[in-house]
């Protein structure tokens, strides 16, 4: 016989997509069972949820349960989808959203006002997370050394939306001679017409509005710089007090005496009509400005769990370090160390943080390098140093910030903020892509920046592989 050579053609899936299925699916064989999805929805699980704020009477619509509404939030955020209308949409483009939603789909303004409306629960859920990741072993509880840094977000409004407080009275006056002009000219009988579709009155109405909007910005702006002017105020006559006693115990007293502060507006500062609360900052590497706010965090070195957040509008840090500090929760422990950078260092905000009111160590320490060192080592650098000496009694706060960035324990442990509170911000900018806050006000973006913050910490619970753990602890 002869043998023929037969050739097999090649062999594909076969792909069915009009048969029904004759079993309904598992939502939980959707994803793999390492999934952040299946993370996500077992530790919101595992949270107590009765800060949400629901329809206690039953009356109106079903309500999505809390559970899935903030499990579907949490998710979302920690992977990049941020805007109310897209994560609608997640819910049917996207397989672990359909498996979080239980393949319901709650829409847009459902997941705003649950998101506007449960500031409590994402705080409350904040906290949770953290004594969570304690009891998993992962979060040391109290003496913990956090390092703190800001990052400026930008805000929901465009820095073209903004006007300074002397250009704003420069636009007041030309809008004042424009209805005059218009006033004129409208008593005119033989006053050569507007443009069609212009009027006289709708046009002087358009001009006294934006004179009225003009107005209460620079209002705006006043007021804000009395405040500032009365806490400044209160700080300079401080320093003058200390100065004049210094003085008459015979101390020797250098420098100039500290500028009083002003009580007037400078001519650049801003209001944006978009979003008041935000401010104009230096954003990026410090070579432009934007719209922004100032996002603080407080990174746990260990871990990386952010355990403390909040907003700032303050365009810098000097102001920050003792705020950010406090935001961290009293449920996370004591902190036995606090890394930051020169740029949030001050003698008063060291001392409040490292004594209290009675002038008792408070068991907290604060490294700021004050100095600026050169990213390269030299020669001289490699080699091993003595401990210097310590300083003096009576020494400035200055004189031992200095020595402890000097000694090895300390080099060490200033070390980790850069591989910290950086790397956490890299990761909420750049694989979560969060850049701009949608909401506006001081108050909601604070709320979805601490929603953020949280749906990093599941992110980096997830990373962590405490999924297991976390079955185990029921």
């Amino acid at each position: 016989m002869e043998s023929s050579n037969i050739t097999m053609g090649p062999r594909f899936v076969n792909i069915d997509r009009d048969t029904p299925l004759l079993l309904p699916p598992n939502l939980r064989d959707w994803v793999p069972a390492d999934h952040l999805a299946h993370f996500v929805v077992d530790a919101v699980e595992a949270l107590d949820l009765r800060q949400v704020k629901v329809n206690t009477r039953g009356t109106g619509d079903e309500e999505y349960p809390p559970s899935l509404m903030l499990a579907l939030l949490i998710y979302s955020y920690a992977t990049g989808t941020f805007g109310s209308r897209r994560i609608e949409q997640s819910t049917h483009d996207n397989v672990a959203v359909r498996f979080i939603t239980a393949d319901t789909h709650p829409d847009h303004d459902t997941i705003c006002t649950f998101r506007r409306e449960n500031k409590p629960l994402l705080s409350e859920s904040f906290v949770k997370v953290l004594e969570m990741a304690q009891k998993l072993k992962v979060l040391k509880f109290g003496q913990m050394t956090v390092s703190i840094d800001g990052t400026k977000v930008m805000a929901n409004a465009s820095k073209h939306s903004a006007v300074s407080y002397e250009r704003a009275g420069e636009m007041m006056a030309q809008l004042e001679l424009e209805v005059k002009q218009l006033l004129e000219k409208a008593e005119q009988a033989d006053a050569t017409p507007l443009e069609d579709g212009l009027t006289i009155p709708e046009e002087i109405v358009r001009r006294q509005e934006r004179k009225a909007a003009l107005a209460k910005a620079r209002a705006e702006i006043e007021a804000r710089v009395q405040a500032r002017y009365a806490a400044e105020l209160v700080e300079h006559e401080k320093k003058m007090a200390e100065r004049q006693a210094r003085q008459e115990r015979g101390e020797r007293v250098g420098g100039k005496a500290p500028t009083p502060p002003s009580p007037a507006p400078q001519p650049t500062e801003q209001y944006n009509f978009t979003d008041p609360a935000s401010r104009i900052m230096k954003a990026g590497s410090g070579q432009h400005f934007e719209q922004c706010f100032n996002a603080q965090a407080a990174v746990e070195v260990d871990s990386r769990l952010i355990v403390g957040d909040r907003v700032s509008q303050a365009p810098n840090d000097k102001q920050e370090l003792v705020p950010t500090a406090a935001s961290i929760p009293a449920e996370a422990g004591s902190v036995g160390a606090v890394l930051t950078d020169s740029g949030f260092f001050s003698e008063k905000a060291v001392n409040q943080l490292e004594r209290t009111a009675e002038g008792e160590p408070t068991g907290t320490i604060v490294y700021a390098a004050l100095d600026k060192t050169s990213h390269h080592r030299s020669v001289a650098d490699l080699e091993k140093k003595s401990e210097p000496e310590p300083p003096s009694a009576g020494a400035s706060v200055s004189e031992v910030m200095r020595y402890r960035l000097k000694t090895v324990s300390g080099k060490a442990l200033y070390k980790l903020r850069k591989e910290t509170v950086e790397p956490v911000f890299g990761i909420i900018k750049s694989a979560l892509g969060f850049r701009q806050f949608l909401l506006r006000g001081v108050e909601k973006v604070s709320l979805e920046w601490e929603l953020v913050c949280l749906a990093y910490n599941f992110r980096r619970l997830h990373t962590l592989r405490v999924g297991l753990r976390l079955a185990e602890l029921g």
